[in-house]
């Protein structure tokens, strides 16, 4: 799947989730750049994440995520 679909998914999570649009997606945007992205929220997404792309992350696989660029990343690696 194109980097630029996978983006798109993840936006319309966050969006979903934090109930605003008040970030820029970009590979390095990590949580502490987004409002409202708390460690709550933070479990919120990536169960969110999971159903949208029909994957399950790994312990191995949630340790590798940095940045929103390595989440594309491991999302193309389990589709």
């Amino acid at each position: 799947m194109e980097t630029n679909i996978i983006k798109g998914k993840i936006s319309g999570v966050l969006e979903a989730i934090l109930e605003h649009t008040n970030f820029e997606l970009h590979d390095e945007l990590t949580a502490k750049d987004v409002d409202g992205w708390d460690s709550l929220s933070h479990m919120m997404i990536i169960t969110k994440i999971e159903e949208e792309f029909n994957i399950r992350f790994k312990l191995r696989d949630l340790n590798k995520l940095k940045n929103l660029g390595s989440l594309v990343s491991v999302i193309q690696t389990k589709i």
